[in-house]
């Protein structure tokens, strides 16, 4: 019964977070398309809670991903410092002052996808010389790239500009403010086609899970199928975080949680896992803009106040 509850609560958030926010809306002036209400409700809350739950669908898919390849519960892009190499890559566009490129793609999204995609596979050649290197030994190296990808970051800091550094900081914290549909689409589009490729290879995923080994005997080329997985995930997170800014521990949290929720094969929690972070990442926007503050709290800042107590939590219970 509770875990009705928990997709009732979430479910209602979702319908709501729309009416929710420093600025009050009447209902009945919505849909008048010529009243300001109208303009709030269908150019900023709709498609701020639209962004949110694409991006809650990234980062969850993107955590389960991970977590299952490694086959280690701390294991997510934020952890292993793939999100660090996204914002060092969209950190590195910001200093050097570029716009767009082509068909509408920004310098940015395209570093922060290249610096997802160097950490990966950054991470999966070291791991050759690792003797454990699906347990702890690959979460130390992540926190250690984390650090390297801080400091390149500071001394752009340094040599930035008042305004670039304006801009860094505000990137650094996670945002997910947006005016009008293109962010959601292409974050939406995105979650789309992560997930359908996830639910393609769930069979295979699941193999994954086990061991390499079992994989193999059952006919999968693993090394292919981890391949384009993780070059997929890292593209979705490289794109997000260019957009969005780090935002961590919902690819942590909402695994377990689906987990604990729903007790079966990782086969048959690839969507439930998707929609309880799209879900997640829209309550905790809708925290940051029911608070009455003089500015609105970033994204980030909430998702870490839970997600770093659940961090700690489970390496305690790993470690019992």
């Amino acid at each position: 019964m509770s875990r009705y509850l928990v997709w009732f609560f979430l479910g209602s958030v979702f319908i709501l977070s729309p009416f929710i926010g420093s600025a009050e809306l009447d209902i009945n002036k919505i849909s008048d398309l010529s009243t300001l209400d109208s303009s709030i409700f269908f150019e900023l809350r709709v498609p701020r809670v639209l962004f949110a739950f694409f991006a809650g669908v990234i980062l969850s898919l993107c955590g389960l991903l991970f977590q299952t390849l490694f086959r280690n519960a701390l294991m997510t892009p934020y952890t292993l410092g793939v999100s660090s190499g996204a914002v060092l890559g969209a950190g590195v566009a910001i200093k050097l002052g570029l716009g767009s490129l082509f068909f509408g793609i920004t310098a940015i999204h395209l570093f922060g996808f290249f610096g997802a995609l160097f950490s990966v596979f950054l991470l999966l050649y070291l791991s050759k010389f690792l003797k454990n290197a699906h347990h702890e030994s690959l979460l130390l190296l992540g926190i250690a790239l984390s650090l390297f990808y801080t400091a390149a970051l500071m001394i752009i800091f340094y040599l930035g500009s008042a305004m670039q550094n304006d801009m860094l900081i505000r990137f650094t914290m996670g945002s997910l403010s947006t005016i009008g549909w293109q962010s959601p689409i292409i974050v939406g589009f995105i979650a789309a086609l992560l997930l359908s490729l996830l639910y393609m290879y769930r069979f295979e995923l699941q193999l994954l899970g086990i061991s390499d080994e079992s994989a193999k005997l059952k006919g999968v080329d693993t090394k292919k199928v981890t391949h384009l997985l993780l070059l997929l995930s890292s593209f979705a997170i490289g794109i997000l975080v260019s957009i969005s800014g780090p935002i961590g521990f919902v690819g942590l949290i909402t695994p377990h949680i689906v987990a604990k929720l729903h007790p079966s094969t990782i086969n048959r929690r690839i969507i439930k896992t998707a929609l309880f972070g799209g879900l997640f990442l829209v309550f905790c926007d809708t925290i940051t803009r029911a608070l009455s503050t003089q500015s609105e709290l970033p994204i980030g800042i909430v998702t870490a106040l839970i997600g770093g107590p659940f961090f700690i939590y489970l390496i305690i219970r790993k470690k019992q």
